[in-house]
């Protein structure tokens, strides 16, 4: 019996010895770590950008006069008549980033050296609205022969958001949301212990 317990302890401890050669014999055996598998997305920094979901980060104040006509037939053509409407239109354009189109593959973080790199949608207007204190008809002239048109004034109105859109575009409001965004995501990462915040744009491949 004593001879039998002596070979089970003998045969489980070079097992062992085995085992654990052969492990640290594949550990060496591996490729050793390279810098950029230091680089990944981290959940953290993706729930934090989307937390501020759209960025709106510049407003345009706009002022534009709009000119609406509608031009009627009449007497079989012989005759034009005109209804007219002069809007002053007053609103805002805002411009912005959408940041809920940010997804994992957009955001590389290498935790060593402390820096995040972010892919950013590029610029668009978010919204256009009429103050609707400030705007108002400024003229309104039916001629004798021209029925009044009742749309003329929300057409007039659609008309100067679109202009007003364009307006600020002409302008280089997206220009200025663009280097707006960059900095706002640049004080959003800094407490996060990112010290280098670097930003690139979708549309600038």
């Amino acid at each position: 019996m004593r001879r039998w317990a002596v070979r089970l302890v003998t045969g489980v401890a070079l097992a062992g010895a085995l085992a654990a050669g052969a492990f640290l014999a594949g550990r060496a055996s591996l490729p050793s770590e390279s810098p950029a598998s230091r680089i990944r997305s981290t959940a953290g920094v993706i729930m934090a950008i989307h937390d501020v979901a759209k960025l709106e980060t510049t407003v345009f104040h706009v002022e534009k006069v709009v000119e609406v006509t509608d031009a009627q037939s009449r007497l079989w053509g012989l005759l034009q008549a005109k209804d007219v409407l002069l809007l002053v239109a007053v609103g805002d354009v805002v411009a912005g980033v959408d940041l809920g189109k940010v997804s994992a593959a957009d955001v590389r973080v290498d935790e060593s050296a402390h820096t995040v790199s972010v892919r950013l949608p590029a610029p668009e207007i978010v919204a256009s609205t009429l103050d609707e204190r400030a705007t108002h008809v400024y003229r309104r002239s039916t001629e004798l022969l021209a029925a009044r048109n009742e749309q003329l004034e929300g057409e007039a109105r659609r008309n100067a958001e679109e202009q007003m859109r364009r307006a600020a575009i002409e302008q280089g409001i997206l220009g200025r949301a663009r280097t707006s965004a960059e900095r706002t995501l640049r004080a959003l990462l800094h407490p996060l212990g990112y010290d280098r915040v670097d930003v690139d744009w979708g549309d600038r491949s």
